[in-house]
């Protein structure tokens, strides 16, 4: 198991992050232009991977889109526009995020701290903690928060994953399948008032 450091933010700096994506989501949907980061905090300078998740309130609520990587050469606040952008394109779900959806859209970022790459994933990866990615078949990869919100245990987080990349269940197990352990923190607004809490 081996590991690379990321980026450590304070809760300003997270709720800024979420701030700054959900900018970059407007600007995009309402005027089809990429939000500069402007002036940025210092975290945001780092070198790091990060995702951004939307999510609608509407009704049971579901995914409207989800983009990133845990790998980048690109500064934190750079990839955080641009995963927004991906995330409300119809890249990412299907359909393009439209301008009367907005009001109704949860956002979450979540900055990539650790990435660990594992021989062992079933014994290495702590659920809450360390989100999955998975490099095979069209690659896919889930929130570290995901499998504590539906319930699922290790081996059903790991098989989910590998249905997100096309992959059959358990092809995570495959020598040709690498699988990458990520810890990440997540900042999100609340549901309601819009206030942003880390997860």
């Amino acid at each position: 198991m081996s590991q690379g450091q990321g980026v450590d933010l304070s809760y300003e700096d997270g709720a800024r992050a979420v701030e700054l994506a959900r900018e970059a989501v407007e600007s995009y949907v309402q005027h089809g232009q990429r939000e500069q980061p402007g002036s940025m905090r210092e975290a945001f300078y780092e070198r790091t991977g990060a995702f951004v998740r939307l999510e609608s309130t509407r009704g049971r609520g579901s995914l409207r889109g989800c983009a990133g990587g845990y790998r980048s050469g690109e500064q934190l606040g750079h990839v955080i526009v641009d995963a927004a952008i991906e995330a409300a394109s119809e890249n990412s779900c299907g359909s393009e995020v439209t301008p009367s959806e907005l009001p109704n859209l949860t956002v979450s970022v979540c900055a990539v701290r650790n990435v660990v790459l594992t021989d062992d994933p079933l014994a290495d990866l702590e659920l809450g903690t360390h989100g999955v990615a998975i490099d095979g078949g069209e690659g896919g990869w889930l929130y570290p928060t995901v499998p504590v919100e539906n319930g699922w245990s290790e081996r059903e987080y790991l098989d989910r994953t590998c249905r997100k990349a096309r992959l059959a269940p358990g092809a995570w197990q495959d020598d040709d399948v690498v699988v990458t352990l990520f810890e990440g923190q997540v900042f999100r607004e609340r549901k309601g008032d819009g206030s942003i809490e880390e997860v």
